[in-house]
């Protein structure tokens, strides 16, 4: 696979490649949107990003315009001005724009239908001296625009590909590839067919260092040194799950090219009657632990919700109620934490173990703070009791202030200590999630999901 395919080139004509009136629509609102910010005499403009790179695929009308200010004011100043001057720029546009928060603020607008975000950042020499995490992306567009002569088409591929195999994105949902990330994987390896060879070999500790800093070491599973600031790693929000599916779709594409590889996923939504089904099917239990969405943008809230999952799966777990699945899901007013569980409902009695009796004291202690009880008695050279288990439902304990005990997010606690709701069985299903919940249940990887859906 070390030419392009005539299936890629046909791929290339009929889905990806931008048409040359759409390029010189979004470079014209990109040039008033640059011309507008140097006229201010505050800032200087830049676009950045795939369309600045060229390596956009069509349709995504994403534009990043970087609003570059002086590297000595303070990152007060560039937040209020930034922020002040992104509106004032937005405003000459459009009436359509919001205020949104990565690191520091910015302003996302729609400008003739295109989604456009206008982003203070400082106007730094080096990456080494940057001041903000946003001001390096100048110095990935320089990089990538230098270097990619020959290897867009390659880019646009792999964009795809990736996309069809639902692991593009660095978002916190995703953990997968981002556009940069793509872009550095074309030039390291020289093309999209030289990828997918050098994939299907990887292994977790993959390491690609393109201008051979060589300089730190990191643990993530696939390793991509940043060209332009060797102290970052630019794959580090691939997950092991999502290396792994891109490896898995690499030895497919290899072994039988075809266009389903480039074909989205479909969404099958489930219905609450399809959900019925399903738990009569399998026999386990669903709990569904939903509250107002904390008012912060994803990558604040989704890595909560993870979290705040993984600490509910551990105190069901500890409970005695066994966890098979968990999952979570942000929307737009409510977010809902997912529980499949294999056991929601136990005896009214628990085992509980104490010391060996050759730990004295404590074995002591042990038998006279349970010995008005079943027991205690002796098994394996140690005191063990039976006491009364406090949550004989795992409903009851969702449904507790037991809830607020473990390690949830911090956003997510402050929105759990106004209220939540605890739903049971077909009742989790919601017509907001029920793709979601369709998609809890179906679980695949993406090479068996592209065989079957083709």
């Amino acid at each position: 696979m070390k030419g392009r395919l005539p299936l890629e080139e046909d791929i290339l004509t009929r889905q990806l490649r931008p048409s040359k009136e759409e390029r010189e629509f979004i470079a014209g609102i990109a040039r008033r949107l640059v011309a507008a910010i140097k006229e201010s005499g505050k800032a200087e403009g830049m676009v950045v990003g795939s369309i600045a790179r060229n390596t956009w695929v069509r349709g995504d009308r994403d534009l990043d315009v970087f609003l570059l200010f002086p590297p000595d004011i303070s990152r007060e100043a560039l937040e209020s001005e930034g922020l002040a001057l992104a509106r004032t720029i937005a405003r000459k546009f459009t009436k359509t724009f919001c205020e949104k928060y990565a690191e520091h603020p910015y302003i996302n607008a729609t400008i003739d239908s295109i989604d456009v975000d206008l982003v203070p950042c400082y106007n730094v020499e080096s990456a080494a001296s940057i001041q903000s995490a946003v001001d390096r992306t100048p110095f990935h567009t320089r990089y990538i625009t230098e270097k990619i002569n020959g290897l867009t088409d390659d880019v646009l591929l792999l964009k795809q590909f990736a996309k069809a195999g639902g692991i593009y994105g660095s978002d916190q949902m995703t953990e997968g590839f981002s556009g940069y990330l793509c872009e550095l994987l074309i030039l390291y390896y020289g093309g999209f067919g030289l990828l997918l060879d050098a994939a299907a070999d990887w292994r977790p500790s993959t390491l690609i260092d393109i201008s051979q800093h060589g300089s730190k070491e990191f643990s993530e599973p696939l390793i991509v040194i940043d060209p332009v600031d060797p102290r970052r790693n630019v794959a580090a929000a691939v997950s092991l799950d999502r290396m792994a599916e891109f490896v898995e779709i690499a030895r497919g594409y290899r072994e039988a090219p075809s266009e389903k590889f480039f074909i989205l996923p479909k969404e099958h939504p489930c219905s609450r009657d399809d959900l019925c089904e399903m738990l009569a099917m399998r026999g386990t239990a669903l709990y569904a632990v939903t509250f107002t969405t904390p008012p912060f943008i994803e990558e604040i809230v989704v890595p909560q919700l993870k979290k705040s999952t993984q600490a509910i799966c551990e105190l069901l777990s500890r409970n005695g109620f066994a966890v098979h699945h968990a999952h979570y899901r942000m929307g737009k007013e409510r977010s809902l934490l997912l529980f499949e569980l294999l056991i929601d409902e136990l005896p009214p009695i628990r085992r509980h173990e104490g010391p060996p009796l050759w730990n004295r004291a404590n074995a002591d202690k042990f038998r006279e703070k349970y010995q008005n009880l079943s027991g205690p008695f002796i098994e394996n050279g140690r005191y063990v009791t039976e006491v009364s288990r406090e949550f004989i439902r795992a409903a009851d304990l969702l449904s507790s202030p037991a809830l607020l005990d473990v390690g949830i997010g911090r956003h997510v606690r402050a929105e759990l200590g106004k209220d939540w709701s605890v739903l049971e069985g077909a009742d989790c299903w919601q017509e907001e999630f029920a793709a979601f919940i369709a998609g809890f249940f179906s679980r695949c990887s993406p090479l068996v999901r592209i065989g079957r859906e083709g």
